[in-house]
C-alpha cells in the first residue's frame, strides 16, 4: 500500500508540475493576470515545485517501510563521493545557464520577458539535460535504499525521462532547426549514448 501511495503522489505532483510548465498554462496565466505577473511566474513555479514535493518526501519517510539494500564500505564511500559529484554537476549545470532567470529572480528586474537562449557549451556539450542526469545520479547512487525510497527513485526516474521528452518537443517548437541539429549531435542524458 505504501508503494501505491508514493506512486500516486509522484504522479499527481508530476502532472501538476508538467501542466504548470506548459506554454498553455503560461499563456492562460498571462491572459488572466497580465504580462506583469509573468515576471513572477518562474520564481513562483520553482517555489511551488519544491514546496509541493515536500508531501511526497514526507510520505516516503513516514509510510510503513523496510530496508531493501545497504551498500557496505568501501563501495558506500564511492557512492557518497558520486553523490557529491552529482551535486557539483548540478551546480555547474545551473551556473552554465542564465542562473538568475533559471531560478526566477532575473525576471523580477527585467521590464519584459527575455527570450530563452540555447546553451551548447560546458556540460550541455555532452548531454542535453545535465541537470536531470545529475539528479538521477544523486538518486541512484544512494548507498542505503528502502522499499519506499526505491519506489520514489523509480517513479522520479520515469517522470524525469517522460518530462525530458515533453521538454524536447517544447524546445523543438521554440528553437526549431537549431535544436534539431543539437539533438542529433548530443545525447539526452548519458554522454556518449545515442
Amino acid at each position: 500500500m505504501s508503494v501505491f501511495k508514493i506512486i500516486l503522489a509522484i504522479a499527481v505532483w508530476g502532472l501538476v508540475h508538467s501542466v504548470l510548465a506548459s506554454h498553455i498554462a503560461k499563456d492562460t496565466f498571462r491572459a488572466w493576470l497580465g504580462s506583469g505577473f509573468m515576471r513572477l511566474y518562474r520564481l513562483a513555479y520553482n517555489v511551488f515545485a519544491v514546496v509541493s514535493f515536500a508531501p511526497v518526501l514526507w510520505l516516503a519517510w513516514t509510510l510503513p517501510n523496510q530496508p531493501l539494500y545497504e551498500v557496505p564500505a568501501p563501495w558506500r564511500y564511492l557512492m557518497l563521493a558520486g553523490q557529491g559529484a552529482s551535486v557539483l554537476m548540478l551546480l555547474v549545470g545551473v551556473l552554465q545557464t542564465d542562473t538568475l532567470n533559471f531560478i526566477g529572480l532575473g525576471q523580477l528586474f527585467e521590464e519584459k520577458e527575455k527570450p530563452s537562449k540555447l546553451v551548447f557549451s560546458g556540460l550541455y556539450r555532452y548531454m542535453r539535460h545535465p541537470l536531470y542526469t545529475a539528479g538521477l545520479l544523486f538518486l541512484w547512487l544512494s548507498p542505503s535504499v528502502s522499499v519506499n525510497s526505491f519506489t520514489l527513485y523509480v517513479a522520479a526516474t520515469i517522470y524525469i525521462v517522460i518530462g525530458a521528452s515533453f521538454e524536447e518537443r517544447k524546445l523543438l517548437r521554440e528553437f526549431g532547426p537549431a535544436y534539431a541539429e543539437y539533438k542529433k549531435k548530443t545525447p539526452m542524458l548519458i554522454p556518449g549514448l545515442f
